[in-house]
């Protein structure tokens, strides 16, 4: 048989053309699946699907072993399926065992149209080895080497490239003076560390009796009993008859050029969306409401928490949460509607960056009043950053003048800020 009849790839590419039926056997006996076959049948033709063929793998400069090229099942199965989409073909190549080795998508088509007779060569496919011309008895040619036998086992080649084209590498074999050398540098060798490593330290600890004793202090003080968190609160707060109906008071700036001001933090604190100060005074004007009022109550129903105890949804005003209501001042005078405790109740203070707006509050200096309530710095997200904050205990909330979608999360983001704070702080404030 010539070489030609004999090669996979052109009797594959000679049965595609004149639509002979190609099926499947197994040891002989024919079998319905590609999966379940050891051979594929070519008309008069029986190869093993395994059978290394002439086309070669991408990246493969020099090809010589018989993992250098696709199989005949990787050529017949990029034909097969070469109706289905990307992935679809990827998916049942891995079902059908080719996990790897697989023709890829974009080199498919290319393929197909080449077993189908549409185009002539592909630059990729090895030229068959040529039966030899020379009469027998003629002496080799000056410039051809001759082989000598070798001792060195030699990897599978691919019975389609000259045996003098495939590689022969000796194993390595490490001299005894250098391995030595080696292990004593080794031995010297300082570990490098990053910042990880540094505070993962080697000794193990075991902080679970922690845990469980900070877990059943925090219940306990959400349960409305002695014995309240295990972090110290500023301030004691009310006695616990009186912490029932008791509601956390937000204090924003009375400052005209403040972002959040009594005309619009209810539509954004209640209904996620900003709006300005100017629009929402005039709205409230054409209304019947020419003045602002120096209270006003949001009401906020929080999410319920998720399995790792934390709320999905720290802002959304919808779902099956407890209801929480908050009040919002802008001034001591209207705090004082409270009773003499309502500092006690103060859980946030929004500030614009200016230290006039705290001097009639209970602590005056902005680092002292950080600590006992949390800080909320309100500012335009492309306003440059102000360096009179940096030693306020404060967290930026940055809004976007012009984005109106983002504001769902700005504010979900003040509300997580809260909760987690008021917790830890102040938890007798806070509906179970």
């Amino acid at each position: 048989m010539s070489s030609t009849t004999s090669d996979p790839l052109l009797v594959l590419r000679q049965a595609i053309k004149s639509k002979t039926p190609i099926t499947y056997l197994n040891n002989s006996e024919p079998t319905p699946t590609l999966p379940s076959a050891t051979h594929i049948s070519l008309g008069s033709t029986t190869i093993p699907k395994s059978t290394p063929t002439r086309y070669t793998k991408p990246g493969v400069s020099h090809a010589a072993l018989s993992t250098d090229f696709y199989t005949l099942e990787a050529i017949y199965l990029a034909w097969l399926l070469r109706d289905a989409p990307g992935a679809e073909y990827m998916k049942q190549a891995r079902e059908m065992g080719l996990a790897v080795g697989f023709v890829s998508v974009t080199e498919r088509k290319s393929v197909v149209e080449w077993l189908e007779g549409e185009v002539g060569d592909l630059g990729r496919i090895k030229p068959l080895m040529t039966e030899s011309t020379t009469p027998p008895g003629t002496p080799p040619h000056s410039n051809v080497a001759i082989a000598t036998p070798s001792t060195t086992p030699k990897r599978a080649a691919h019975p389609y490239v000259p045996e003098a084209v495939s590689p022969s590498k000796r194993p390595y074999v490490a001299d005894v003076q250098d391995a030595g050398v080696v292990k004593r540098i080794k031995a010297n060798e300082v570990e490098l560390k990053d910042r990880n490593t540094v505070l993962r330290g080697i000794k193990p600890n075991n902080f679970s009796a922690l845990h469980a004793s900070f877990s059943e202090r925090l219940k306990k003080s959400r349960d409305g009993k002695p014995g309240a968190s295990s972090v110290p609160a500023p301030s004691a707060g009310p006695p616990m008859q009186a912490r029932k109906n008791l509601f956390p008071i937000i204090m924003i700036s009375s400052s005209p050029t403040a972002l959040i001001t009594m005309y619009n933090v209810k539509r954004f604190l209640q209904e996620s969306v900003f709006e300005t100060s100017s629009t929402a005074r005039e709205r409230a004007a054409t209304a019947g409401n020419p003045r602002a009022e120096d209270v006003l109550h949001i009401d906020r129903r929080r999410a319920p928490p998720t399995a790792s105890g934390a709320a999905s949804t720290p802002g959304s005003s919808s779902g099956f949460g407890a209801l929480q209501r908050y009040f919002v001042v802008d001034s001591t005078d209207a705090l004082q509607k409270f009773g003499a405790d309502a500092w006690e109740r103060v859980v946030c203070v929004m500030t614009t960056g200016q230290a006039w707006q705290f001097r009639p509050y209970k602590w005056s200096d902005p680092r002292t009043l950080f600590h006992h309530v949390k800080g909320i710095y309100v500012t335009w997200s492309n306003d440059p950053p102000n360096t009179k904050i940096k030693d306020w205990n404060v967290t930026e909330l940055k809004i976007d003048p012009h984005r109106r979608h983002i504001d769902k999360s700005v504010v979900a983001h003040f509300w997580k800020l809260i909760d987690d704070w008021t917790i830890v702080n102040k938890p007798w404030l806070m509906k179970s």
